[in-house]
Parts: C-alpha cells; sequence; structure tokens
C-alpha cells in the first residue's frame, strides 16, 4: 500500500502546487468492486509503525470496507521505511498521462508470506479468491517470494487464485531470469489469468497477437490466437481475459475486453467510453470480473460487469471504481446515462 498525490482540475504535475492525496494500490484498486459492493475483502499488507502515512492509509482502507492485516515495522529513521509515493497527472486531451514512481525505501518490498497466518486466513476464514498483481510481484526478491508462497499456499487449500501479470519493465531490470521463473511458477498455479499483449509477452515469454490491420474483427482474431496460445502453455487456469484499449485522446477511450472460460469465447467489442482519470480501469475490469465469479454468475456476465466496472473506474479522479450498487454497473453496461431520482 502507498499514496498517491495527483494535481487537481487535471493540470500536469510540473506546473502544479495543489494536489490531492489518495491511498492506492493495484489489488485494492481490484478489491474495491467487491468490497463495495458488500462482500467480504482482506489486505494482506505492511505498514510503518508510528506513520502518520500508515495511519491515512488504514482509515481509508476502512472507510472503503476493507479489513487489512499485517506486521509495523519501525520507520528506522529518516533514511528508513516508508509508505511508497505515486505522483501522478489524469492528462488531458493531446496531452496524455504522466506516472512517476517513487519507491526508495518502500516497506512493501520487505513482504514475506510469514508475516501472515497462512493457516488461519485460507484454512479456517475460507478465502475463496488470492488475488495477486504482478506489480508487488516484481517489487523485490522478498516480494516475489511471498507471492509464489502465497499462490503455492492458495492452491493447497483450494482457493481460487487470480494473477494480473502488470509488467513493468523497469521493475524487470536485472532481474529478467529470476522473475520469468517465478511469474511462471505463479500462472502455472492460477486459476485466473489477466494481462495484456506486452504482459503475456514480456512476462511469460508468450508470442503476441499477430498485427491485425485496422479492422477490429482481426485484431479481435489475433488477440484470441494469443489467448490459446497462453492457455496451451498454462492449462490448469480455467479463465483467461484481456482488455482492448484504445486511447483516442487523454479524455476518450474506445475500450473492450475478451475473454475464454474453458472453451467458451466471450468478447466485449470496443466503444467510446469517457475518461476523467485512466489509472485503475484494467484494475477495475479484474474487480468486476472477480465479483461475478463470487457471486456465482454465468460467464457472459462477468466479462460484462467487469467493461462496466472498468468504464465506472474511468469516470472517478482515484484509482479505483467504487459502484452505488449493481444497478448502477449495470446501467453503464447498458449505456444507461439518465439521472436516477
Amino acid at each position: 500500500m502507498g499514496v498517491r498525490i495527483t494535481p487537481v482540475n487535471r493540470q500536469p504535475v510540473h506546473t502544479s502546487n495543489l494536489f490531492e492525496m489518495q491511498a492506492t494500490s493495484a489489488e485494492t484498486n481490484v478489491a474495491n468492486v467487491s468490497a463495495s459492493l458488500g462482500l467480504p475483502v482482506k489486505v494482506l499488507t505492511k505498514f510503518v509503525k508510528d506513520s502518520a502515512i500508515a495511519a491515512f492509509i488504514k482509515g481509508e482502507l476502512r472507510k472503503r470496507n476493507m479489513e487489512f492485516e499485517g506486521p509495523e515495522v519501525e520507520q528506522g529513521g529518516p533514511w528508513g521505511y516508508r509508505h511508497q509515493f505515486n505522483i501522478a497527472d489524469s492528462g488531458f486531451g493531446g496531452r496524455g498521462p504522466r506516472v512517476l514512481n517513487d519507491r526508495a525505501g518502500e516497506v512493501g518490498r520487505t513482504l514475506a508470506a510469514s508475516d501472515f497466518d497462512i493457516e488461519r486466513i485460507f484454512g479456517e476464514e475460507g478465502c475463496q479468491i488470492l488475488h495477486l498483481s504482478g506489480l508487488i510481484g516484481a517489487l523485490s526478491p522478498e516480494s516475489s517470494k511471498c507471492c509464489l508462497e502465497l499462490a503455492r499456499a492458495a492452491k493447497k487449500y483450494g482457493t481460487l487464485i487470480s494473477f494480473d501479470l502488470n509488467y513493468r519493465a523497469s521493475f524487470w531490470v536485472n532481474r529478467e531470469k529470476e522473475l520469468r521463473e517465478i511469474f511462471t511458477e505463479i500462472a502455472s498455479l492460477a486459476d485466473i489469468l489477466i494481462g495484456n499483449e506486452e504482459d503475456f509477452q514480456l512476462a511469460l515469454g508468450i508470442e503476441g497477437p499477430e498485427a491485425g490491420g485496422s479492422d477490429i474483427a482481426a485484431k479481435i482474431d489475433g488477440f484470441k490466437g494469443m489467448i490459446e496460445r497462453v492457455k496451451a502453455a498454462f492449462p490448469n487456469a480455467s479463465v483467461f481475459a484481456t482488455t482492448l484499449r484504445e486511447v483516442l485522446s487523454a479524455n476518450r477511450h474506445l475500450w473492450g475486453a475478451i475473454m475464454l472460460e474453458g472453451d467458451n469465447w466471450y468478447v466485449e467489442p470496443q466503444r467510446e467510453i469517457e475518461v476523467i482519470d485512466r489509472i485503475g480501469g484494467g484494475d477495475g475490469f479484474v474487480g468486476g470480473l472477480l465479483y461475478g465469479v463470487l457471486k456465482g454468475w454465468e460467464p457472459e456476465k462477468w466479462i460484462q460487469f467487469g467493461w462496466a466496472t472498468g468504464a465506472l473506474a474511468a469516470t472517478m479522479l482515484v484509482d479505483y471504481g467504487t459502484p452505488a450498487d449493481e444497478e448502477q454497473v449495470w446501467s453503464i453496461y447498458k449505456g444507461n446515462a439518465r439521472v436516477k431520482r
């Protein structure tokens, strides 16, 4: 867990002197959909003891209906541990968003599976889905090992494992061989695999989609071919999904998705959506998909709900979508933006 600071009024970072702060992480962005709609969510993390930023994060998670657990570590002085800062603007029109990661000394880099009571979490509390992001998976050797050990434990207890690859080149520098092996094992344990073409190619070594020109049907066929190759390499998984995003401007995107469940394809063709802030849209999609899985819906509804919760996240200045209720999400999916009184 860390914080993001964002300039107000969609201004760029380098010209701004007024910022808003939020608590954020890829995993909580995903979990926020289920937490908002009343399902129990627990965040496994680590805090800096007596840190005002840690207190802010805890307060924000409580507001978002999320439980959390994890040890608190001493800061260790001015050059010790802290929570990461993510400094990002939202872009506007032809000016794309810019993101600056400041993660030196991040306490999350020290995460270990031994920080948590795995027997209780998986064996007694009955966690239904463990969701992992490739961001924390690549953050440090310690956090990589933590994710792998949690995935192994989840598999042992029969918990579904969701893995969003979230490849970031800067995290992989000088660790390519090590991380490829770790990500490959986690993917081999996963039940639900999510990623875009870059994620599957660079994190797992899967050949990407063939160029489909400007024809959207050809592009979708190319992505289906890539997912088929992922399925052949990781047969343990039963669900594979990727979003389809085309950026028209910082404010307007074409948004779609593809999912393979078993042998059944589900496609949400790209539709134009309005964007206030794009960061977290992919996490919003995953959050909606996992909510559908947890609710026991038919697979067709998983991708529909995920498409809509991803589109919802793009309408918010924070990194996550917070649906008021299921009806609001389905209204977004149906294109119904009329006032509700």
